[in-house]
């Protein structure tokens, strides 16, 4: 039993300044600095027992999320954690309306708030999934602690990378085993065909190929840019253009799935419902959830569940600042409980940040290896906080410091 009273709530703007290094630039946002807006919820409990969380972001506005949780804030304090499970539904209600257990099916299906997607997925339709998913869920178990869910890389081919940058990093990701690349894409055409090229050529032609876009394009443009790019054989296009146009993703997955061209996307789907479209419409091929955009394991839960009713593979976006940490036990579970397949499904890796995690995500043979510590692997060590917290940290202070020199 879930006990204890939530005592206190901190929460701090930590940034990393990657801009630096050009990592994590693409298309749409070419000097990042990934960053997250870290929380931690304390309790009274005997054991001392203590939750983390995060909210990734690219630097700038980390300081708008902290506020945003400040003013959530009394929401939380002083809740009961039993009185929190026992009606999840309500807690989740409670907090979105304002301006880790083992659970079987029937409760999990209470965690999720069902309201506006009930002409896709009832809560019947839910716990009929996740009961048929309990059928060889022990092998799947002890599959991914044998193998570990695939992934593919992201890491090699940013778009503010040199070319001697790129085949160097691809070159080194062959060599660690890594099957499934993903190149940036969207900036200059040429560029593309040329970069495209290079890691095409690296690779062979057996190796997966994904392309990603991040929203540069409008719906005329991405058919006509990604019909030039089709020779390259990617299995996807993501962010082909807005993430709020779903008739848009629509038009341009109809025109690009002749090519053998899929649409990913979904990083930036803000809720269910959104992604409920999305599929009514057919205008994606991979769904992509992202653990903090959907903001709570309950959101994601939801759309887990829409996704398997229509048969459409979940392929996560992570990255960023403890994104992978998160998503490994979205995708994890998703396997074993709701989807129990492998086919057209990978989870993105990129390998920068790690080392701030108290429990860091473990690859091998390109693959997440299932957590074993409890929690959701959100917890950061408190050395790599103090440093990074922005403005006051030792690293701010100093880049901030030569900025005004």
């Amino acid at each position: 039993m879930v006990r204890g009273r939530i005592s206190q709530l901190s929460v701090r703007d930590v940034r990393f300044p990657t801009s630096l290094g050009g990592h994590g630039s693409d298309a749409m946002h070419t000097d990042p600095d990934y960053s997250a807006a870290y929380v931690v919820i304390e309790t009274d409990a005997e054991d001392g027992i203590k939750g983390c969380g995060i909210t990734f972001t690219l630097g700038k506005g980390t300081e708008v999320v902290v506020c945003a949780v400040n003013a959530l804030a009394h929401h939380v304090l002083n809740k009961d954690l039993k009185d929190i499970v026992g009606d999840f539904r309500g807690f989740y209600r409670q907090l979105t309306s304002d301006g880790q257990l083992r659970w079987d099916p029937r409760m999990l299906v209470s965690c999720i708030d069902f309201r506006y997607i009930t002409d896709v997925l009832t809560e019947e339709d839910a716990l009929e999934i996740l009961q048929k998913g309990q059928v060889g869920k022990k092998e799947r178990e002890k599959q991914m602690l044998a193998q570990g869910y695939p992934a593919y890389t992201t890491s090699c081919a940013w778009l503010g990378y040199s070319d001697d940058t790129l085949k160097q990093l691809c070159a080194q990701a062959l060599k660690d085993g890594w099957t499934r690349f993903k190149v940036k894409v969207g900036a200059d055409l040429q560029d593309d065909v040329r970069r495209c090229q290079i890691i095409r050529d690296m690779i062979g032609p057996e190796k997966t190929l994904m392309m990603d876009a991040n929203q540069r394009w409008d719906v005329p443009e991405a058919v006509e840019w990604m019909s030039k790019l089709a020779k390259f054989k990617p299995l996807w296009i993501e962010e082909p253009t807005s993430p709020d146009d779903i008739l848009g993703h629509a038009a341009i997955s109809k025109a690009l799935v002749p090519l053998g061209i899929g649409i990913a996307t979904g990083e930036q789907c803000h809720n269910r419902v959104i992604f409920k479209q999305l599929l009514q419409a057919k205008a994606l091929q991979f769904l992509q959830i992202d653990s903090c955009r959907l903001g709570s394991v309950n959101e994601n839960l939801s759309v887990l569940l829409m996704a398997k009713k229509f048969e459409i593979p979940v392929c996560p976006h992570a990255g960023g600042v403890g994104l992978c940490e998160l998503v490994q036990h979205l995708i994890i579970f998703d396997y074993i409980s709701v989807s129990a397949s492998l086919k057209n499904r990978m989870c993105e890796y990129v390998d920068h940040l790690h080392e701030h995690f108290k429990y860091p995500v473990m690859m091998q043979r390109a693959s997440y290896m299932p957590p074993k510590d409890p929690g959701y692997s959100t917890e950061m060590k408190e050395e790599s906080v103090k440093k990074h917290q922005y403005p006051d940290g030792e690293v701010w202070k100093k880049l901030l410091a030569a900025q005004e020199n």
